[in-house]
């Protein structure tokens, strides 16, 4: 069965024309198409030559967007000793170890980002089954497997972002809210394609860039063009 359209969203689709829009432009036009009744996310939806299926084509990293997420993000940490008293020092919103571990074990999944020590790592395997499809697995490539909790704790609230290429190459990432003047979600979308343009995997082959489109949550794809995005700097836009 074909997933039926709203209305809303064909009238909105009227408005974007079938071609690649210069950054800005596409950014206004996602502003202009945010119509839901609730607060939508900027996202970017990035097709990479990448075939994630070989180790050496995946791409795994975070980015830190310089105009924040405009969302309150969660942290919980899993430690033990004097690295309990550091996370609630730095703002954690929940603390703990085996007692936090059993919780989460139980389907406790208040929170939006999962940071561990490395020597809480044995026994939070055992949550892998659990937080893996949520993406909440603590990982040492995403940075939520450290022992400067104080830095990680004050990343994730300001801004950090975790993201992977799903198997078909493809980023999915939200890079802010729609609400964000066009501007501050410029500076956004060009540090996350920085980031992806750093991070490039040594096995990728080819052109690296296939297509980018934006929308917000409820809102029309727009394509944006790669190369106008990728001539950007962060710091002309800032």
């Amino acid at each position: 069965m074909p997933k039926q359209v709203s209305r809303r969203l064909q009238e909105l689709r009227k408005q974007v024309e079938e071609r690649p829009y210069e950054p800005l432009e596409a950014l206004n036009l996602l502003k202009q198409t945010a119509t839901a009744k609730f607060p939508e996310s900027a996202e970017a939806h990035i097709r990479l030559g990448i075939d994630p299926k070989y180790t050496d084509q995946q791409l795994r990293t975070t980015v830190t967007l310089p105009k924040g997420t405009g969302q309150e993000i969660r942290v919980a940490v899993l430690a033990k000793g004097e690295k309990v008293a550091e996370a609630q020092d730095a703002g954690a919103d929940l603390v703990g170890s085996d007692d936090l571990i059993a919780e989460i074990q139980k389907g406790m999944l208040d929170f939006d980002k999962l940071i561990a020590t490395p020597d809480m790592m044995p026994q939070v395997a055992k949550l892998g089954r659990l937080l893996g499809p949520k993406g909440l697995m603590p990982s040492p490539k995403g940075g939520t497997v450290t022992t400067d909790l104080t830095q990680a704790i004050a990343e994730f609230k300001a801004g950090k972002l975790e993201f992977r290429a799903d198997r078909t190459g493809i980023v999915h990432v939200m890079f802010g809210k729609a609400s964000f003047s066009a501007e501050d979600l410029l500076v956004n979308l060009s540090a996350l394609q920085e980031c992806i343009d750093r991070n490039r995997p040594s096995g990728a082959k080819g052109r690296y860039w296939r297509t980018v489109y934006i929308s917000a949550t409820m809102g029309p794809a727009i394509e944006v063009d790669i190369s106008a995005l990728r001539d950007l700097k962060v710091a002309e836009v800032a």
